[in-house]
């Protein structure tokens, strides 16, 4: 079975009954479908709450996502008939505004999209509402474009030629933002930069974290920190690998990415890289660890309340998602700057201050699946409600 940034799929019992959809046609569009991160677990609340919905994705990359994400009727666009689309696809990021515009939704009653590129902007018909769940506007195309498209990433002629195309699909994202009745964000961090961007208003429903699955174990506490990410430049993973190196700590990172290389090279016999990794050893590294290290600023960050879930404190950069899950002194250290001596001052008070288990549990219990999908059943209910039947 095929495991993602943050793990292989975990066995839990379903926590929400169907909404009744009386015999209206709802649609769920998800940008791509290539491994279990975040988005996917806001789609499997979708599945578990719309079990007869059809979804609709730029790329499905089979045996990649939950069973049940891979029971749904999926439809993909014509990306995935192009060359080696499971590792190529966001070399045609370019296409995705045509491929996402194709999608023939005329008869549905209901779409509800969960987009931080394209899928927000699939075209409904004007009797349909449409509600997207929206982790962020297109982060390479507004303010992270340096770090995906930067010179030190594609060199000087390379990022030059980027630009103006990003600056295009920015234009387009904007436009595109009127296709959406309600914005639901996952932080309040991102419902800034939806008004920001999209000059639109949205409410906030923070996503589900499996807080039954995610528990304190009896383990003895190890000397290393952890880093959960997808290894890719905005999650400044390399201030992580300075940090430990220079407070002399192991440092265990778990995922995949394209900046392995880049990140192996700077660090030294005391960071390890493991890879994906499945639920439970995931669950056993949180559990053992001294502490989670989020150097990035995130939109909401998963894998902080993950770890708290497991009783371990988070040390975060004091900015966006991880202000409003980390609890300074409580449940972690929320650093200033994203710098390795600050994050090594902050590690060195995390691994001696001792944290109370049950309180990091509680605080992470208020993001749990059965509260995500409480106020989302509440939101599609709302939506059904404005929708007139076939």
């Amino acid at each position: 079975m095929p495991v993602s940034d943050h793990g292989a799929f975990a066995d839990t019992e379903p926590v929400s009954d169907p909404i009744d959809t009386a015999g209206r046609r709802v649609v769920l569009v998800h940008d791509w479908l290539t491994g279990m991160r975040g988005g996917e677990k806001v789609l499997e609340s979708l599945c578990r709450l719309l079990p007869d919905s059809d979804l609709i994705t730029l790329v499905h990359v089979r045996g990649s996502v939950s069973p049940l994400i891979e029971a749904r009727r999926v439809r993909t666009s014509f990306v995935q008939h192009l060359p080696s689309p499971a590792r190529l696809y966001r070399h045609y990021l370019p296409l995705f505004p045509t491929a996402i515009e194709t999608f023939d939704l005329d008869d549905a009653d209901l779409v509800v999209s969960t987009s931080h590129c394209a899928a927000k902007a699939v075209v409904a018909t004007g009797r349909a509402p449409h509600v997207c769940y929206c982790h962020s506007p297109m982060r390479y195309a507004w303010d992270q474009f340096d770090s995906y498209f930067g010179p030190e990433r594609l060199g000087r002629l390379g990022s030059a030629a980027a630009r103006p195309v990003l600056a295009w699909l920015a234009r387009w994202d904007r436009a595109t933002a009127g296709r959406v009745s309600q914005f639901v964000a996952n932080s309040r961090f991102v419902a800034g930069r939806i008004g920001r961007y999209y000059n639109r208003d949205a409410s906030v429903l923070y996503p589900p974290v499996d807080t039954r699955f995610f528990t304190p174990g009896d383990s003895q506490q190890r000397p290393y920190f952890l880093v959960v990410s997808a290894l890719v430049p905005y999650k400044r993973l390399d201030v992580a690998i300075r940090a430990a190196t220079r407070l002399g700590v192991h440092l265990k990172v778990v995922g995949t990415g394209p900046d392995l290389d880049r990140l192996r090279e700077q660090a030294d016999g005391r960071t390890s890289f493991l890879g994906s990794v499945d639920a439970a050893e995931l669950r056993d590294l949180y559990r053992g660890a001294l502490g989670l290290v989020l150097p990035a600023e995130e939109d909401f960050g998963i894998a902080p309340v993950e770890a708290m879930a497991c009783g371990r404190p988070v040390v975060a950069l004091g900015r966006g998602g991880a202000t409003e899950t980390v609890v300074p002194g409580v449940t972690g250290v929320l650093v200033e700057s994203p710098d390795d001596n600050a994050f090594a001052t902050a590690m060195d008070q995390v691994q001696h201050t001792t944290y109370d288990p049950a309180v990091l549990t509680q605080h992470a219990s208020r993001f749990s699946v059965a509260q995500f999908e409480h106020g989302l059943r509440a939101t599609l209910t709302h939506a059904l409600a404005g929708t007139s039947p076939c």
